[in-house]
């Protein structure tokens, strides 16, 4: 009686702290929706931004966000998937695996404003691009490839072995078999991470003080 009570008690304290945080969460998503959504307009989501009064819109700042976000994509998603790809499926256990491993855990860690900075010197001063789109691009770029790395080799390591011995119990090739059979059933865990990294190009401010 006393591990059943003891059980009731810990789940209770388990709900009313998750009760507790939801609705925190949800009282700051309704005052931001209340006091916000009555000044949200067409204009003010197409219109210039006034730089010297009060007034103006953001369409220029979200029309750079998004072509920001686009571009970073198109050159990370392919790396990052043939990066993932190789890890899971082609690289040999060894050290120098485990090393490359490492050196992702730790740039997927990386301060925001450490890959401003390395932009800031690669893409802005040695390259030549200036302050630009495309230096903060690639310096987007940088900051996440590893995470999007990361998200490919695990999606694609939680596709049960059996999926891989049925493609090439057929007779396909292992490449065939990893596009064919194996991308296709991790394909909702890639398209998550990359709508999760989408969240953090689009907020990701610290990174573009610097390009």
């Amino acid at each position: 009686m006393r591990a059943k009570k003891l059980d009731k008690l810990a789940t209770a304290v388990l709900y009313t702290i998750a009760s507790i945080i939801v609705t925190i969460l949800a009282s700051l998503i309704l005052y931001i929706l209340v006091r916000g959504l009555p000044h949200i307009s067409w204009s003010f989501l197409t219109g210039r931004s006034s730089a010297f009064q009060a007034g103006g819109g953001i369409g220029i700042q979200l029309y750079n966000s998004f072509f920001l976000l686009v571009i970073t994509l198109i050159i990370s998603v392919p790396l990052s998937m043939g990066a993932g790809i190789y890890l899971a499926e082609y690289a040999k256990k060894g050290p120098v695996t485990n090393f490359v491993r490492t050196c992702i855990e730790i740039l997927s860690s990386l301060p925001s404003v450490v890959v401003g900075l390395f932009g800031y010197l690669i893409f802005v001063v040695q390259f030549e691009y200036g302050f630009s789109i495309i230096s903060g691009a690639l310096a987007l770029t940088v900051f996440n490839l590893p995470q999007m790395t990361r998200n490919v080799e695990d999606s694609l390591k939680h596709v049960h072995h059996t999926q891989r011995e049925a493609g090439l119990a057929l007779g396909i090739s292992r490449w065939e078999t990893v596009v064919h059979v194996v991308i296709p059933e991790a394909l909702p865990g890639i398209v998550t991470g990359v709508v999760l990294a989408s969240g953090r190009i689009f907020g990701e401010a610290a990174a573009l003080i610097y390009t």
